[in-house]
Protein backbone atom coordinates (compact mmCIF):
# COMPACT_ATOMS: atom_id res chain seq x y z
CA UNK A 1 0.00 0.00 0.00
CA UNK A 2 1.24 3.79 0.09
CA UNK A 3 3.84 4.44 2.41
CA UNK A 4 2.04 6.88 5.09
CA UNK A 5 4.26 6.21 7.69
CA UNK A 6 7.75 6.35 7.13
CA UNK A 7 9.85 3.46 8.93
CA UNK A 8 13.42 2.64 8.55
CA UNK A 9 16.03 -0.01 9.65
CA UNK A 10 16.99 1.82 12.85
CA UNK A 11 13.40 2.37 13.60
CA UNK A 12 12.50 -1.34 13.69
CA UNK A 13 15.90 -2.65 15.34
CA UNK A 14 14.46 -2.29 19.05
CA UNK A 15 10.85 -2.77 18.12
CA UNK A 16 11.35 -6.21 15.99
CA UNK A 17 12.97 -7.77 19.86
CA UNK A 18 9.82 -8.78 20.78
CA UNK A 19 8.97 -10.49 17.70
CA UNK A 20 10.36 -14.33 16.80
CA UNK A 21 11.94 -13.21 13.75
CA UNK A 22 15.75 -12.62 14.58
CA UNK A 23 17.19 -9.47 13.07
CA UNK A 24 15.52 -6.75 10.75
CA UNK A 25 17.92 -6.72 7.84
CA UNK A 26 15.99 -4.79 4.83
CA UNK A 27 12.89 -3.47 4.60
CA UNK A 28 10.95 -1.63 1.22
CA UNK A 29 7.91 0.28 0.94
CA UNK A 30 5.28 -1.43 -1.17
CA UNK A 31 4.03 1.40 -3.30
CA UNK A 32 0.35 0.32 -4.64
CA UNK A 33 -2.70 1.07 -2.74
CA UNK A 34 -3.66 3.72 -0.63
CA UNK A 35 -5.37 2.35 2.72
CA UNK A 36 -2.01 1.54 4.59
CA UNK A 37 1.60 1.82 5.24
CA UNK A 38 2.68 -1.58 3.62
CA UNK A 39 6.75 -3.04 3.23
CA UNK A 40 8.32 -5.99 2.49
CA UNK A 41 10.77 -6.97 6.02
CA UNK A 42 13.33 -9.35 5.87
CA UNK A 43 14.37 -11.09 8.84
CA UNK A 44 17.16 -13.43 9.68
CA UNK A 45 13.71 -16.08 9.64
CA UNK A 46 12.89 -15.00 6.40
CA UNK A 47 10.27 -12.89 4.49
CA UNK A 48 7.67 -11.18 5.67
CA UNK A 49 5.37 -7.89 5.24
CA UNK A 50 5.01 -5.29 7.67
CA UNK A 51 1.54 -3.48 7.56
CA UNK A 52 1.24 -0.19 9.86
CA UNK A 53 -2.64 0.68 9.73
CA UNK A 54 -3.67 4.26 8.72
CA UNK A 55 -7.55 4.44 9.37
CA UNK A 56 -8.20 1.03 11.28
CA UNK A 57 -7.93 0.93 15.10
CA UNK A 58 -6.77 -1.12 17.43
CA UNK A 59 -10.33 -2.28 18.35
CA UNK A 60 -11.05 -3.05 15.26
CA UNK A 61 -7.73 -4.99 13.80
CA UNK A 62 -8.53 -7.90 15.68
CA UNK A 63 -11.63 -8.91 13.61
CA UNK A 64 -9.16 -8.95 10.25
CA UNK A 65 -5.98 -10.30 11.84
CA UNK A 66 -8.25 -13.01 13.67
CA UNK A 67 -9.99 -13.87 10.71
CA UNK A 68 -6.59 -14.84 8.86
CA UNK A 69 -5.64 -17.18 11.73
CA UNK A 70 -9.06 -18.65 11.68
CA UNK A 71 -9.21 -19.07 7.96
CA UNK A 72 -5.10 -20.49 7.92
CA UNK A 73 -6.23 -23.21 10.37
CA UNK A 74 -8.87 -24.67 8.17
CA UNK A 75 -6.49 -24.94 5.03
CA UNK A 76 -7.51 -21.44 3.40
CA UNK A 77 -4.50 -19.82 2.20
CA UNK A 78 -3.51 -16.87 3.58
CA UNK A 79 -1.14 -14.99 5.62
CA UNK A 80 -0.23 -16.28 8.95
CA UNK A 81 0.11 -13.17 11.73
CA UNK A 82 2.69 -13.25 13.57
CA UNK A 83 2.51 -13.12 17.65
CA UNK A 84 5.15 -10.87 19.45
CA UNK A 85 5.71 -12.65 23.23
CA UNK A 86 3.21 -11.25 24.79
CA UNK A 87 1.21 -13.29 21.83
CA UNK A 88 -0.13 -10.19 20.75
CA UNK A 89 -0.70 -9.40 16.93
CA UNK A 90 -1.28 -5.70 17.10
CA UNK A 91 1.65 -3.33 18.34
CA UNK A 92 2.19 0.01 18.21
CA UNK A 93 4.92 1.53 15.87
CA UNK A 94 5.42 5.24 15.42
CA UNK A 95 1.81 5.22 17.42
CA UNK A 96 -0.01 3.42 15.21
CA UNK A 97 -1.47 -0.21 15.29
CA UNK A 98 1.33 -2.69 13.08
CA UNK A 99 1.42 -6.19 12.28
CA UNK A 100 3.91 -8.78 11.14
CA UNK A 101 2.54 -11.16 8.44
CA UNK A 102 3.88 -14.44 6.61
CA UNK A 103 4.89 -13.48 3.11
CA UNK A 104 3.22 -15.65 0.37
CA UNK A 105 5.00 -17.49 -3.12
CA UNK A 106 4.89 -16.30 -5.97
CA UNK A 107 3.36 -13.11 -7.76
CA UNK A 108 -0.12 -11.53 -8.91
CA UNK A 109 -1.51 -12.57 -12.03
CA UNK A 110 -2.61 -9.43 -13.74
CA UNK A 111 -3.45 -11.16 -17.05
CA UNK A 112 -5.65 -14.00 -15.74
CA UNK A 113 -6.89 -16.85 -18.09
CA UNK A 114 -9.47 -19.31 -17.19
CA UNK A 115 -7.52 -21.65 -15.44
CA UNK A 116 -6.57 -18.97 -12.80
CA UNK A 117 -10.04 -17.58 -12.52
CA UNK A 118 -11.07 -21.09 -11.93
CA UNK A 119 -8.60 -21.29 -9.19
CA UNK A 120 -9.89 -18.17 -7.19
CA UNK A 121 -13.40 -19.35 -7.84
CA UNK A 122 -12.99 -22.21 -5.97
CA UNK A 123 -10.55 -21.07 -2.99
CA UNK A 124 -13.50 -17.76 -2.61
CA UNK A 125 -16.24 -20.48 -1.94
CA UNK A 126 -13.93 -22.59 0.43
CA UNK A 127 -12.90 -19.43 2.19
CA UNK A 128 -16.95 -18.15 2.56
CA UNK A 129 -17.32 -21.53 4.11
CA UNK A 130 -14.33 -21.90 5.94
CA UNK A 131 -15.80 -18.93 7.81
CA UNK A 132 -19.02 -19.85 8.70
CA UNK A 133 -18.26 -20.25 12.64
CA UNK A 134 -16.01 -17.42 12.72
CA UNK A 135 -17.02 -15.75 16.01
CA UNK A 136 -16.15 -12.46 15.52
CA UNK A 137 -19.08 -9.94 14.00
CA UNK A 138 -18.40 -6.52 12.11
CA UNK A 139 -20.26 -4.95 9.25
CA UNK A 140 -18.76 -4.24 5.32
CA UNK A 141 -17.48 -0.79 6.80
CA UNK A 142 -17.63 0.27 3.05
CA UNK A 143 -20.90 -0.86 2.60
CA UNK A 144 -24.49 1.22 1.95
CA UNK A 145 -24.28 3.36 4.78
CA UNK A 146 -20.80 4.49 3.93
CA UNK A 147 -22.06 4.92 0.14
CA UNK A 148 -24.82 6.92 1.64
CA UNK A 149 -21.95 9.18 3.80
CA UNK A 150 -19.81 9.33 0.84
CA UNK A 151 -22.45 10.00 -1.71
CA UNK A 152 -22.80 13.70 -0.78
CA UNK A 153 -19.28 14.54 -0.37
CA UNK A 154 -17.84 13.53 -4.08
CA UNK A 155 -21.13 15.12 -5.70
CA UNK A 156 -19.91 18.18 -6.27
CA UNK A 157 -16.95 16.92 -8.42
CA UNK A 158 -19.29 15.22 -11.01
CA UNK A 159 -20.33 16.42 -13.93
CA UNK A 160 -24.28 16.19 -14.30
CA UNK A 161 -24.04 12.81 -16.16
CA UNK A 162 -21.99 11.45 -13.75
CA UNK A 163 -24.41 12.88 -10.91
CA UNK A 164 -26.97 11.40 -12.54
CA UNK A 165 -25.69 8.25 -12.56
CA UNK A 166 -24.41 7.54 -8.63
CA UNK A 167 -27.73 9.29 -7.44
CA UNK A 168 -30.11 6.97 -9.62
CA UNK A 169 -27.74 3.83 -8.42
CA UNK A 170 -27.94 5.01 -4.90
CA UNK A 171 -31.59 4.68 -5.36
CA UNK A 172 -31.59 1.39 -6.93
CA UNK A 173 -29.24 -0.02 -4.29
CA UNK A 174 -31.36 1.48 -1.68
CA UNK A 175 -34.37 -0.18 -2.64
CA UNK A 176 -32.68 -3.33 -3.22
CA UNK A 177 -31.60 -3.71 -0.28
CA UNK A 178 -34.68 -3.57 1.30
CA UNK A 179 -36.44 -6.41 -0.97
CA UNK A 180 -37.05 -10.00 0.01
CA UNK A 181 -34.60 -10.98 -2.30
CA UNK A 182 -31.64 -9.58 -0.75
CA UNK A 183 -32.53 -10.76 2.52
CA UNK A 184 -32.49 -14.47 1.90
CA UNK A 185 -28.91 -13.94 0.55
CA UNK A 186 -26.38 -16.40 2.11
CA UNK A 187 -24.11 -14.42 4.48
CA UNK A 188 -20.90 -14.51 6.54
CA UNK A 189 -16.93 -12.90 6.39
CA UNK A 190 -16.30 -11.81 3.08
CA UNK A 191 -12.92 -10.44 1.62
CA UNK A 192 -14.39 -7.57 -0.08
CA UNK A 193 -11.79 -6.52 -2.25
CA UNK A 194 -10.17 -9.73 -4.33
CA UNK A 195 -8.40 -7.73 -6.79
CA UNK A 196 -6.29 -9.41 -8.84
CA UNK A 197 -3.22 -7.69 -7.31
CA UNK A 198 -4.79 -9.29 -3.58
CA UNK A 199 -4.08 -12.98 -5.18
CA UNK A 200 -0.54 -14.52 -5.46
CA UNK A 201 0.16 -17.60 -7.75
CA UNK A 202 3.13 -19.86 -8.71
CA UNK A 203 2.28 -20.37 -12.62
CA UNK A 204 -1.37 -21.84 -12.32
CA UNK A 205 -0.80 -23.10 -8.81
CA UNK A 206 -2.46 -20.16 -6.36
CA UNK A 207 -0.70 -19.89 -3.35
CA UNK A 208 -2.82 -16.98 -1.69
CA UNK A 209 -5.50 -14.83 -0.44
CA UNK A 210 -4.16 -11.56 1.17
CA UNK A 211 -4.82 -7.84 2.44
CA UNK A 212 -7.79 -8.55 4.16
CA UNK A 213 -8.30 -5.29 5.72
CA UNK A 214 -11.06 -4.24 3.73
CA UNK A 215 -13.38 -7.49 5.31
CA UNK A 216 -16.60 -7.88 7.21
CA UNK A 217 -19.59 -9.73 7.39
CA UNK A 218 -21.83 -9.23 4.09
CA UNK A 219 -23.70 -11.62 1.47
CA UNK A 220 -21.05 -13.75 -0.23
CA UNK A 221 -22.65 -13.27 -3.56
CA UNK A 222 -21.43 -9.35 -3.12
CA UNK A 223 -17.66 -10.85 -2.50
CA UNK A 224 -18.15 -12.74 -5.94
CA UNK A 225 -19.47 -9.74 -7.86
CA UNK A 226 -16.32 -7.83 -5.99
CA UNK A 227 -14.21 -10.77 -7.47
CA UNK A 228 -15.78 -11.01 -10.89
CA UNK A 229 -15.55 -7.22 -11.94
CA UNK A 230 -11.75 -7.39 -11.54
CA UNK A 231 -10.50 -10.81 -12.79
CA UNK A 232 -12.94 -11.29 -15.44
CA UNK A 233 -13.19 -8.41 -17.79
CA UNK A 234 -11.70 -6.26 -20.26
CA UNK A 235 -9.75 -3.72 -18.76
CA UNK A 236 -10.23 -0.81 -21.40
CA UNK A 237 -14.22 -1.40 -21.85
CA UNK A 238 -15.19 -3.64 -18.19
CA UNK A 239 -17.03 -6.06 -20.46
CA UNK A 240 -17.06 -8.97 -18.98
CA UNK A 241 -15.06 -11.82 -20.76
CA UNK A 242 -17.39 -15.09 -20.92
CA UNK A 243 -15.02 -17.47 -20.67
CA UNK A 244 -13.17 -16.25 -17.55
CA UNK A 245 -16.67 -15.97 -15.96
CA UNK A 246 -18.07 -19.29 -16.55
CA UNK A 247 -14.32 -20.39 -15.03
CA UNK A 248 -14.84 -18.76 -11.86
CA UNK A 249 -18.60 -19.17 -11.36
CA UNK A 250 -18.57 -23.03 -11.89
CA UNK A 251 -15.91 -23.13 -9.73
CA UNK A 252 -17.00 -21.34 -7.19
CA UNK A 253 -21.00 -23.06 -7.63
CA UNK A 254 -18.88 -27.07 -7.77
CA UNK A 255 -17.76 -25.98 -4.16
CA UNK A 256 -20.77 -24.15 -2.64
CA UNK A 257 -23.57 -23.98 -4.47
CA UNK A 258 -25.57 -20.59 -5.67
CA UNK A 259 -29.07 -20.70 -4.14
CA UNK A 260 -32.38 -19.45 -6.14
CA UNK A 261 -32.74 -16.05 -4.50
CA UNK A 262 -28.62 -15.38 -5.66
CA UNK A 263 -29.16 -16.12 -9.60
CA UNK A 264 -32.16 -13.37 -9.05
CA UNK A 265 -29.78 -10.93 -7.15
CA UNK A 266 -26.80 -11.37 -9.68
CA UNK A 267 -27.05 -8.40 -11.50
CA UNK A 268 -27.96 -6.19 -9.02
CA UNK A 269 -25.25 -7.40 -7.15
CA UNK A 270 -22.72 -6.75 -9.94
CA UNK A 271 -23.88 -3.24 -9.94
CA UNK A 272 -23.46 -2.97 -6.38
CA UNK A 273 -19.69 -4.03 -6.46
CA UNK A 274 -19.13 -1.57 -9.48
CA UNK A 275 -20.71 1.26 -7.36
CA UNK A 276 -18.57 0.33 -4.59
CA UNK A 277 -15.29 1.19 -5.87
CA UNK A 278 -16.49 3.71 -8.13
CA UNK A 279 -17.56 5.47 -5.13
CA UNK A 280 -14.49 4.84 -3.07
CA UNK A 281 -12.14 5.95 -6.47
CA UNK A 282 -13.97 9.30 -6.43
CA UNK A 283 -13.28 9.79 -2.70
CA UNK A 284 -9.66 8.90 -3.30
CA UNK A 285 -9.06 11.12 -6.71
CA UNK A 286 -11.19 14.36 -5.40
CA UNK A 287 -10.30 14.29 -1.36
CA UNK A 288 -6.91 13.17 -1.57
CA UNK A 289 -4.38 12.00 1.16
CA UNK A 290 -1.23 12.86 1.87
CA UNK A 291 1.19 10.06 1.51
CA UNK A 292 4.56 9.59 0.50
CA UNK A 293 4.06 7.05 -2.20
CA UNK A 294 0.00 7.81 -3.40
CA UNK A 295 -1.36 7.14 -6.51
CA UNK A 296 -5.22 7.55 -6.79
CA UNK A 297 -6.76 4.75 -9.21
CA UNK A 298 -8.97 6.32 -12.35
CA UNK A 299 -12.19 6.26 -11.28
CA UNK A 300 -13.28 6.50 -14.63
CA UNK A 301 -12.78 2.28 -14.85
CA UNK A 302 -15.35 1.54 -12.24
CA UNK A 303 -17.80 4.22 -13.65
CA UNK A 304 -17.36 2.05 -17.11
CA UNK A 305 -18.21 -0.66 -15.56
CA UNK A 306 -21.17 0.36 -13.44
CA UNK A 307 -22.79 1.56 -16.65
CA UNK A 308 -21.73 -1.50 -18.63
CA UNK A 309 -23.57 -3.52 -15.43
CA UNK A 310 -26.70 -1.71 -15.94
CA UNK A 311 -27.07 -2.03 -19.71
CA UNK A 312 -26.22 -5.60 -20.11
CA UNK A 313 -27.67 -8.99 -18.60
CA UNK A 314 -25.77 -10.79 -16.53
CA UNK A 315 -24.29 -14.30 -17.04
CA UNK A 316 -25.99 -17.11 -15.53
CA UNK A 317 -24.74 -17.81 -11.98
CA UNK A 318 -25.01 -21.59 -12.54
CA UNK A 319 -24.28 -22.81 -16.10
Amino acid sequence: MAVFTPVSLDDLTPWIKQFPLGQALALKGIASGIENSNFFLTTERGEFVLTIFENLSFEQLPFYLKLMHHLADRGVLVPAPIANDQGELIVALHGKPASIVTKLEGKSQMDPQPVHCAAVGAMLARMHLAAVDYPLQQPNLRGLDWWNETTPQVLPFLDESCAHLLRAEMHFQEAFAGCDTYRQLQRGPVHADLFRNNVMFDGERLTGFFDFYFAGCDTWLFDVAVTVNDWCIDLDTGVLDAARVRAMLDAYHAVRPFTDAEQTAWQPMLRAAALRFWLSRLYDFHLPREAEMLTPHDPGHFERILRERIATSAPELRG
